[in-house]
């Protein structure tokens, strides 16, 4: 396996898991930059760069609290001050996809932007990071796959049974980071699609949904909560409503006038 750590200077390291979000988020921006100006014009490229503060904190802040409240609160409410440490791990997709929204809403309604134009173009950006942050969970030996026989079954270091397992990171990073985006950029690229408000953002989140459904079959459930209604696991509860929204934001998607 990769060193989780990136760089070693004394007492001071540099994680490949940082180096994943920072990563994600500068690439986003300057993609970002561009499409926004692109017609239908739905922002500045200035507007951009202020955007890129908001949605920083909104996905540190929206991620681990989505992991203290969908995967852990029983344990954070015992343990409160735990909540803040975040260099121990444990953040939420779907937290941080709730905090990416939520500060969407409020920066679009300051600056008076359109919300679905706007978000549209933040949507295309999305699978980047998503991308990165799956092999950073592959670097550090978490979030492993089912035990399976597979020719190409990995043994995770951290893993106290210490079987070969599903490499589902890299599904992952396959499924939610470059298949999805390889269909967004199609969709952005259709005539006619652009234009239509809401329907790439719809997209993403279902097509996100759809992603992480298909790849939590192969992903081990977490040990404290393991397999839950109907034999499903955490992550995938939590996507179903994604593939609901998306669905919606898709089918009334109308053209900018």
């Amino acid at each position: 396996m990769i060193d989780p750590v990136a760089l070693q200077i004394g007492p001071f390291a540099i994680r490949w898991y940082a180096l994943a979000y920072i990563a994600g988020i500068v690439i986003g921006w300057r993609v970002a930059r561009r499409l926004v100006e692109a017609e239908p014009r739905a922002a500045t490229a200035q507007q951009v760069d202020d955007y890129v503060t908001w949605i920083t904190l909104a996905i540190i802040l929206g991620g681990r609290l989505g992991y203290v409240l969908f995967y852990r609160p029983g344990y954070y409410l015992q343990n409160p001050m735990e909540a803040l440490a975040l260099w121990q791990g444990g953040m939420s997709f779907h937290g941080g996809a709730l905090g990416v929204i939520l500060a969407t809403l409020i920066f679009t309604h300051r600056n008076k932007l359109d919300t679905l134009l706007f978000g549209d173009r933040v949507a295309i950006v999305v699978p980047i990071g998503i991308f990165f942050g799956r092999l950073a969970n592959f670097v550090n030996g978490e979030l492993w796959g089912r035990p399976s026989d597979v020719p190409w079954a990995m043994v995770f270091p951290h893993d106290p049974l210490g079987v070969p397992r599903h490499p589902s990171q890299l599904y992952q990073a396959g499924l939610e980071g470059l298949a999805l985006s390889a269909l967004l950029w199609a969709l952005w690229f259709t005539p006619g699609i652009r234009a239509k408000r809401g329907f790439l953002a719809g997209a993403m989140i279902a097509g996100y949904g759809v992603a992480r459904l298909v790849g939590e079959v192969f992903r081990e459930p977490d040990a404290h909560l393991g397999f839950l209604f109907a034999g499903a696991t955490m992550g995938q509860l939590l996507s179903i409503p994604m593939v609901a929204l998306g669905l919606f934001l898709m089918l009334r998607a109308r053209r900018v006038a």
